[in-house]
């Protein structure tokens, strides 16, 4: 099982590495149902390695000039309090209303990136700091909550509200969930028995995969990758919700998700409108 846990640690790595976000969408699920962790214990373990993880592959994303910095911090600092909040309040919610958000909150957040065109915004905005400051805490309350990296919400916040190109969003989403990650692990450790051997083998994998990952995002276009990125979080959303949902319940959300996703793009996510 260790092996197996290793292997699919590489995988998110790259994941993580290439778009931004994604890592622990696989996580979690990986650690709860597949190496069988106890929900609490893979949340805050699943925090620690894609906080490890997000950190080695931001070093390459900032060689590159890809990460605003200002964005970053705003969204970033008020994240780190959010996910510490989100990390205590975790011990009084049920372990199956927290997989049920994580997963409802991945489909809904996939269908809008897949909505919208992709196309980077014609200039460079600076978001207001009252925005950044409010959309990092509510995004960190929820990633601390659940165990999320958070990348899954950032990129879109960041291209939605900051006015960033994809690429930038990608990169200065690694540098929050760097930030986020850890302060919400910092609030699980107190009531979660982490198996310290898998932590240091998990985390040593995602963090190599994390380097390919960083290396190979600059090959792909960042059309390609916002598409990517979405259509990992529609399945693994899904995924997670059908492992506490009854079939048609799961199945009436999956034809929902689907038909919003074929219906005539107004360009959501890309802050236009199909018009222009």
């Amino acid at each position: 099982m260790l092996a197996l846990g290793a292997a699919l640690a590489l995988v998110i790595g790259v994941v993580l590495g290439m778009l931004g976000g994604g890592g622990a969408i696989l996580m979690l699920p990986m650690l709860v149902y597949l190496l069988h962790v106890e929900p609490r214990a893979a949340i805050a373990t699943s925090l620690f390695v894609v906080g490890v993880t997000a950190l080695v592959s931001l070093f390459f994303h900032a060689r590159r000039g890809h990460v605003r910095y200002r964005v970053g911090s705003l969204f970033g600092v008020a994240a780190m309090a959010g996910a510490f909040v989100g990390g205590r309040l975790a011990h009084f919610v049920p372990e199956a209303i927290l997989l049920v958000a994580f997963g409802a909150t991945m489909v809904v957040t996939a269908v809008i990136m897949l909505r919208g065109r992709g196309e980077a915004p014609a200039e460079r905005r600076d978001v207001r700091v009252e925005r950044a400051l409010l959309l990092g805490g509510a995004v960190g309350c929820f990633s601390g909550l659940v165990g999320a990296g958070g990348g899954f919400l950032i990129v879109p916040a960041l291209v939605l509200f900051g006015g960033l190109a994809m690429r930038e969003a990608v990169a200065t989403s690694l540098f929050v969930i760097t930030l986020q990650s850890f302060a919400g692990f910092a609030g699980h450790v107190a009531h979660a028995e982490l198996d310290l051997v898998l932590v240091a083998v998990v985390t040593s994998f995602a963090a190599f995969g994390s380097v390919a990952g960083a290396l190979l995002g600059k090959r792909v276009s960042a059309d390609a990758l916002r598409r990517v990125f979405a259509w990992l979080v529609v399945a693994m959303g899904l995924f997670m919700l059908g492992k506490q949902l009854p079939l048609p319940l799961l199945l009436l959300v999956a034809a929902l998700a689907l038909g919003v996703i074929a219906r005539p793009s107004a360009g959501a996510f890309s802050g236009r409108s199909a018009a222009r």
